[in-house]
This record gives structure tokens, C-alpha cells and sequence, in this order.
């Protein structure tokens, strides 16, 4: 008898590391060990006869050996399998018979009719009254989304543990009642528990989302802060860009001067160059215009940086831009915010009018941008012309 399950033992052992995939996280070689072992203590706990017991441990190493051809069904592959093993072992048809029951009797949907089908449904289930059994439990749960059977959330696959403990499964031999039976109800007052606990974090994180939904919903302000913050912002960066683009004309037509003065001028005095003069100053004076341009643009306004308390209480200063208090003392500025803060129309109205300042402002360095571009472009092309038809008449 024990160097047939020593064979067993080995034969399962290569089947499941050599065929059995890896999605396979709870029904593996360690499930199996497990269950050998609780198998062992049940009849170690029974009046079973040597021959029963030789059919309960091979059955116990075969009962899951199905996994390595099929998920559904595969009480029946591991049967096909420990027909196969035992009778290339010579094995005794009624010794394949009694395992191939034995097997058969795991099945959940089918009920047990003697001791020796209670002692393989009991030790397949031992897992229940283990400490481990929330680690198992979680295995089994995302072995099921591995293989595409069925999803659970945490909390539905806390209930599903319950209902399973409570109306669907039960121990047979009087062993596991007594000795197995009570660390499964500690385990089902710790999913009870932890389901709780899951349901009333659940709740409040949706009372918290209704909540928000419902602050959003009442109060429409913020919908109008972030409209005032992303166009300030836009308005901001417009004014950027502009200022980049007018210091990169400025950049270029220094260039064009400077290797201008450096390198064409001084050659105009000779008599052999004197096509080149009106060429020359064509594309000088383009050049001082675009930089003359480029700098109006970037040019900023002169303000007078102070503001009186009429000012302020007949709401016809805005006090969001530093031009308005930059002299002031900070104790009539804080007065002058104080008095705006208190009045949310001002507040409004002073980042109305700050936006309507930066927009008029955009639009004259747009502007003098657009003619700077359009003089240095015009420039550009003159001169060139110019210095054809000089080289021509030359």
C-alpha cells in the first residue's frame, strides 16, 4: 500500500508542475498536500479498514488532478487520470472502483453515502476551520477572475463566504463536528465582521460622495472660481507667449544690425560697393523699426499705485493688481481688501475688471506683435530685392 501512494504521491507531484498552469493559485500541489494531510487525520480518527484507507489517500491526491485539463468538470479527468495510474500500477479493479467513487464524491452537488465519501468531503473542506482560511479564501477568489468564471468585489465575495458557510456546506464525520467545526464558526463571526466593517466603510464613502456631488450641486461658485482661474491662467500665458516672440525679434534684428555695422558698412566707402549703400540702409532701418516695434510691445504702462477709501467703497478700483496699491501703506491696503472681501460682488467685479485689463492689454501687444512680424517680414523682402538689383545695376 505505501509504495503505491508513494508513487502517487510522485506522479501528482510531476503532473502539477509539469502540466498544471500557473493561473492555477488555490487548487495547486499545496491544496493538495493539505488535504491528504487532513485526510489522513480523519482516519488516524475512525474505524476505517486498511483498504478504505489506501482508496482515501489516493483519492486524495487525485481528486484535483482534473485542474491540469479542465476547470468545469474535472471530478471526472481526475478520475480518468487515477483510472489511467492505477492500472499501469496493476491496481485492483475494486481499489479503482472505491477511489473513483471517492473522487466523484467531492463534488459539492452530491451528498455522501458512507464514511469513507464523509471523510474525502470533509478533509476537501478543512480549510474552513484553519487560521489560514481568509489567505485560501483569497486564492480561490482570484483564481475564479483568473479562469474567468465569475468576479467578485470584497464585499460580495464576503457574503458568498457567509451564505456558503451558512446554508451550503456542513461537516459529516463526527471528528470534524468536534474538533473542526468550532474554529468554522470563529472564521464565520470573522467574515460576518469583516463584512460589516466593508458595509459600513462602503456607506460612508458613499455618504461622503453624496455629499460632494450634492455641494457641488449647491453651490455653483466654484463652477465660476474655476472659470475665472483657467481664463486668468490662459490670459497669463497669452502674455507670455507675446513676450517671447517680441524678445526673439528683438534678438534677431540686434544680429542683423550688429553684422550689418560690423561687416557691410565700413565697405561702402569704396566706390566699387556703392550699389550696396541703399540695400544697406533698407535693411538698417526695417531692423530699427522691428526693434523699435518689439519693444513698444513688451513695454509696460506706468500707473500711479494708489487708490483713496472712495475709491474703494464706490467699488471703482481694483485692487487684484499691483498697480493700483504698489505706494500704498499695508494698513489701508489690508483696510481696502478687508472691505472687498466683505462684498462677494466686488470680489467678482474686481476679477471681472482684471480680466477685461489683461485682455485690452493682450490685444495692443497682439497688435504691435502682428505689425512687428508683418514690418520685419516686408523689411526682409525689400532688402533682399534691393541687393539683387543693386548687384544687377552694379
Amino acid at each position: 500500500m505505501n509504495n503505491l501512494i508513494e508513487k502517487a504521491e510522485k506522479f501528482v507531484q510531476n503532473l502539477f508542475r509539469e502540466e498544471l498552469p500557473n493561473t492555477y493559485i488555490y487548487h495547486d500541489y499545496k491544496h493538495t498536500q493539505r488535504v491528504v494531510k487532513s485526510t489522513k487525520e480523519l482516519i488516524d480518527n475512525s474505524e476505517i479498514n486498511v483498504k478504505q484507507e489506501e482508496a482515501l489517500i489516493l483519492a486524495a491526491w487525485f481528486h484535483d488532478t482534473g485542474y491540469t485539463k479542465t476547470y468545469k468538470g474535472h471530478e471526472e479527468e481526475s478520475v480518468k487520470i487515477a483510472t489511467c495510474f492505477l492500472e499501469e500500477n496493476n491496481a485492483t479493479k475494486d481499489l479503482i472502483n472505491q477511489v473513483s467513487a471517492l473522487i466523484k464524491a467531492t463534488k459539492f452537488s452530491v451528498a455522501p453515502q458512507n464514511k469513507a465519501e464523509m471523510i474525502i468531503r470533509d478533509a476537501d473542506s478543512s480549510h474552513f476551520a484553519k487560521e489560514y482560511f481568509e489567505d485560501a479564501s483569497e486564492f480561490l477568489r482570484q483564481e475564479l477572475e483568473l479562469h474567468n468564471v465569475q468576479n467578485f468585489t470584497h464585499i460580495e465575495w464576503l457574503q458568498e463566504n457567509i451564505k456558503f458557510f451558512t446554508e451550503k456546506h456542513r461537516y459529516y464525520t463526527d471528528y470534524a463536528l468536534k474538533e473542526w467545526k468550532p474554529q468554522k464558526e470563529e472564521n464565520l463571526l470573522n467574515l460576518i465582521e469583516s463584512q460589516n466593517k466593508a458595509q459600513k466603510k462602503l456607506k460612508k464613502e458613499e455618504n461622503k460622495a453624496r455629499l460632494k456631488a450634492r455641494y457641488k450641486n449647491d453651490n455653483p461658485e466654484r463652477s465660476i472660481q474655476s472659470m475665472f482661474r483657467v481664463t486668468l491662467r490662459n490670459h497669463i500665458k497669452l502674455s507670455d507667449i507675446a513676450d517671447t516672440k517680441a524678445n526673439i525679434l528683438l534678438s534677431v534684428n540686434a544680429i542683423i544690425i550688429s553684422l550689418a555695422l560690423a561687416n557691410l558698412i565700413p565697405k561702402l566707402d569704396a566706390a566699387s560697393n556703392k550699389h550696396l549703400l541703399i540695400p544697406s540702409m533698407i535693411l538698417i532701418l526695417f531692423s530699427v523699426a522691428s526693434i523699435i516695434l518689439s519693444i513698444m510691445s513688451t513695454r509696460p504702462n506706468i500707473t500711479s499705485g494708489e487708490f483713496t477709501r472712495e475709491q474703494v467703497e464706490s467699488r471703482k478700483v481694483n485692487l487684484l493688481f499691483f498697480g493700483n496699491f504698489h505706494k500704498m501703506p499695508f494698513e489701508q491696503f489690508k483696510w481696502g481688501m478687508k472691505e472687498m472681501i466683505k462684498d462677494k460682488d466686488y470680489v467678482y467685479e474686481s476679477l471681472m475688471l482684471d480680466l477685461h485689463l489683461l485682455g485690452k492689454v493682450l490685444h495692443r501687444k497682439y497688435l504691435l506683435l502682428r505689425l512687428t512680424y508683418t514690418v520685419f517680414m516686408v523689411g526682409i523682402i525689400i532688402s533682399v530685392i534691393s541687393f539683387v538689383v543693386g548687384f544687377y545695376l552694379m
